[in-house]
C-alpha cells in the first residue's frame, strides 16, 4: 500500500521553520540549508514544494497573515456575542493579545517587512486593513454607537481605519517588548470610547 503524503502538513512544517529562523535571526538568515535544518527535511523536498527561498517566505507571509486573521476569526466564536461593541474589542484585542502565537506572528511580519521595501507584492500582504476588513469594521462602529444611543459621525470608515492601525502598531510594541499587553488593552479602550461616544 502507497505511503498517504499530507502535502499540506509538509508545506505547514516548512512554513513553521521559516517564522523561527525569522523571529530568530532576521529574514535576511532564512536560507534553503537553514530551513531544512530546522524542518528536519531535505533541501529537496522544499525545492518539491516552493520553486525558490522567494517563494517560500511570500506563502510562510502569507500563512502568518491568514492565521492572524484565523485569530480574530476564532475570538469573535469564543466571545458569543452578538453585540457589536463587544465584537469590535474583540476583534481589535486580538491583535495585542498576550498569547505567544500571537506574538510570534508578529515578530515575523516585522521580520519580513524589510522585504517589503523592495517587493510590492510582500508590501500588499502587509498593508494594514483591506477594503472589506473596514467595511466590516465601520459597521459596528455605526452600530455601536447606535446601540449607545450616539449620533453618527459619517466618518465611521475613518474610524475603522484608525482602530485598526493604532491596533496593529500596539501589538508591534507587545512583540518587541515595549509595553505590556495590559498597558496596551487600556490605550485601545481609551481610543474605542473616543470613537464610539
Amino acid at each position: 500500500m502507497p505511503k498517504i503524503v499530507d502535502h499540506e502538513a509538509r508545506r505547514t512544517r516548512l512554513v513553521e521553520a521559516v517564522w523561527s529562523l525569522a523571529v530568530r535571526g532576521g529574514i535576511e538568515q532564512v536560507s534553503l540549508r537553514k530551513v531544512a535544518e530546522e524542518a528536519g527535511v531535505s533541501m529537496g523536498q522544499i525545492q518539491h514544494y516552493y520553486a525558490s527561498m522567494h517563494a517560500l517566505i511570500r506563502d510562510s507571509l502569507d500563512r502568518a497573515v491568514r492565521a492572524v486573521n484565523a485569530t480574530i476569526e476564532n475570538a469573535v466564536t469564543a466571545a458569543d456575542t452578538t453585540s457589536p461593541e463587544a465584537i469590535l474589542r474583540t476583534c481589535l484585542y486580538a491583535l495585542i493579545s498576550p498569547a505567544q502565537e500571537s506574538t510570534r506572528l508578529m515578530r515575523f511580519a516585522l521580520a519580513a517587512a524589510g522585504r517589503a521595501v523592495s517587493d510590492p507584492t510582500m508590501a500588499r500582504v502587509l498593508a494594514p486593513g483591506d477594503d472589506e476588513l473596514l467595511t466590516f469594521t465601520a459597521g459596528l462602529i455605526t452600530a455601536a454607537r447606535a446601540e449607545r444611543g450616539s449620533k453618527p459621525r459619517c466618518e465611521e470608515r475613518t474610524d475603522a481605519d484608525i482602530c485598526w492601525s493604532l491596533a496593529t502598531s500596539l501589538g508591534v510594541d507587545i512583540a518587541l517588548g515595549y509595553r505590556t499587553p495590559e498597558a496596551a488593552e487600556r490605550l485601545l479602550d481609551h481610543h474605542i470610547e473616543h470613537v464610539l461616544s
